[in-house]
């Protein structure tokens, strides 16, 4: 029989039901947990842990000491199941107090003998230390050149009190240097009981759990709970099949999921799974208050700590902090170089989230830094197409563009691009739903030779008889070649100058060749000549522009802001 609750706790605070009128009289049990689940989402994970434990008959209050203390308490649900009846009460979590080391009385004793200790090493160090004083003091006041009656001593007898008053100080100083590294090693040992013998804080998380069982029985609890500090980000590897007269191009992307956790837990020979759903943003959408258009007040004195107006505006508009954080170091997970080989996560979708579970079991430990798994491939068709800016560099792009079939958008995240078995950079993927049109770049295309050359630069004055403005006037001609012995699709960009105040005026002149598309990508000005390039074709593409603007005034073309 199987009866499952799932009851809301928060530290500090315990929630009762009808079953536990008071858990004071409940028989307390130690239990032991162990991770069993793991749902990683964008900004965070849910952990399951799982307690089998033998319960006696009626009431019980299980205690499990090894939660980690970065969890949400209020995230805390549990379900259990039993061969009795089994209700399951309130589930509450507490840092446990800290304890006192059991062996108090023998670290006091220790740490006392060992004071003792170094009290006597400091009367060794006192007694060599007068006993180098004396023999100085000796030295400096005997008459060394004179004898009992006023005579000079031998010479022997000066170097027998050189060496003797020599002999006693070398011999006091070994004795202090030694006596003080017994202190130092001794000083360390009570540094080390002394923080021994005080109150250890909490390093994990006391969840107390009131059930009751209906007779004796062995019972299975899991226990779940959300942790922040832990995240998954979008990787995917793109791998073009450029194909061949008999083969038409072929693209496959492989998804992967990167994995970072720093929960202060080990996850060991855990079912793992990553999920779309962002558990961070909070239930609903912001409440707006409302924006009032006035006159200027004259600012008034603010007490220490208070907020102008102006600040609680900006404070207001300003959007939410994003939960993006540095990536960690990449690490490879399934076998090596072979992706064939690696297995893929199944797949659960629904109309608002995608999760994807990891084949086995997995282990991730706090520290380890981050793993990267494989959970999701597809094989398309590609359209290549070569792309250039030659405006910036000459070099061209191959572009292969693919329709998303998948019905999980694809997030945006880094992509290894591959062409033709060969590693050729790195690129960016952006979001894309399913239908949508998808364009990666695939690296340079040397058999595409593209030159780009100024025809003709002229600023000057316009005007019949008197200046009335001024001209800048420019013309290019663009030239592709087609290296290929296949047809290939060109698509040529180049900038349009864009004005944004009514004196200046900007055309293009009609010795351009008429562009295909304008305003690309949502860019004012950016322009593109797109065809279809036969073998061993030279394809020529003019354009001019001319600007004009008052002659009292200075004109300067710079990147849009």
């Amino acid at each position: 029989m199987r009866i499952t609750a799932r009851c809301l706790a928060t530290t500090g605070l315990v929630l009762m039901t009808a079953a536990f009128a008071s858990p004071s009289w409940a028989a307390d049990v130690d239990a032991t947990s162990a991770i069993d689940t793991v749902t990683v989402y964008p900004d965070g994970a849910t952990v399951t842990r799982v307690i089998a434990i033998d319960l006696a008959s009626g009431d019980s209050t299980l205690i499990a000491k090894d939660f980690p203390l970065s969890l949400d308490p209020s995230s805390l649900r549990v379900e259990g199941e039993a061969g009795a009846k089994l209700t399951i009460g309130t589930i509450d979590a507490k840092p446990p107090r800290a304890a006192p080391p059991v062996n108090l009385p023998e670290l006091d004793k220790r740490i006392e003998a060992l004071k003792d200790q170094r009290s006597d090493l400091q009367g060794v160090i006192d007694a060599a230390t007068a006993r180098r004083n004396f023999a100085q003091r000796f030295a400096e006041a005997s008459p060394a050149g004179l004898g009992d009656k006023g005579e000079a001593r031998p010479i022997t007898e000066w170097r027998a009190a050189f060496a003797a008053v020599a002999e006693e100080i070398a011999a006091a100083d070994t004795t202090i240097r030694d006596t003080a590294r017994q202190q130092r090693e001794i000083d360390r040992q009570i540094v080390q009981l002394e923080a021994d013998r005080s109150d250890k804080p909490a390093r994990k998380l006391e969840v107390r759990i009131d059930v009751a069982s209906a007779a004796a029985t062995k019972a299975t609890l899991r226990v779940s709970y959300t942790v922040r500090n832990a995240r998954w980000l979008p990787l995917y590897d793109a791998r073009l099949d450029t194909g061949a007269k008999d083969r038409k191009p072929q693209l496959e992307l492989v998804r992967r999921a990167e994995v970072t956790q720093s929960t202060g837990e080990d996850w060991s020979n855990v079912t793992l799974g990553v999920s779309t759903v962002r558990i961070g943003r909070g239930g609903s959408a912001p409440e707006l208050g409302s924006l009032v258009a006035q006159y200027p007040q004259v600012p008034k004195p603010l007490a220490a700590g208070q907020m102008s107006d102006s600040a609680r505006l900006r404070s207001a508009l300003a959007p939410a902090p994003s939960a993006e954080s540095a990536q960690a170091q990449r690490f490879k997970f399934g076998s090596g170089t072979s992706f064939g080989e690696e297995q893929e996560a199944t797949a659960e979708i629904s109309d608002f989230q995608a999760t994807f579970k990891i084949p086995g079991r997995v282990s991730l430990g706090a520290a380890e830094g981050a793993k990267s798994m494989r959970i999701a491939s597809m094989s398309v068709p590609a359209d290549l197409a070569v792309r250039a800016a030659p405006v910036q560099d000459p070099t061209a792009f191959l572009e292969a563009s693919f329709k998303q079939t998948d019905d999980t958008t694809l997030l945006p995240g880094k992509v290894a691009i591959y062409r033709d078995g060969v590693f050729v950079g790195r690129g960016r993927l952006s979001a894309s739903a399913k239908d949508d049109i998808v364009r990666l770049g695939f690296g340079a295309d040397d058999k595409i030779r593209i030159e780009r050359a100024v025809l003709k630069r002229n600023e000057g004055s316009a005007g019949l008889i008197v200046t009335t403005s001024k001209t800048d006037e420019r013309s290019f001609k663009t030239t592709v070649r087609n290296g290929h012995d296949f047809p290939i699709k060109v698509a040529i960009e180049d900038q349009l100058p864009v004005s944004e105040s009514e004196d200046i005026v900007v055309e293009m002149l009609p010795s351009s060749t008429q562009p295909t598309a304008s305003n690309i990508r949502d860019k004012r000005g950016v322009l593109e000549w797109s065809f279809d390039a036969k073998p061993g074709e030279v394809k020529d593409i003019n354009f001019a522009w001319r600007i004009r603007w008052p002659k009292d005034k200075s004109m300067v073309i710079v990147p849009a802001g």
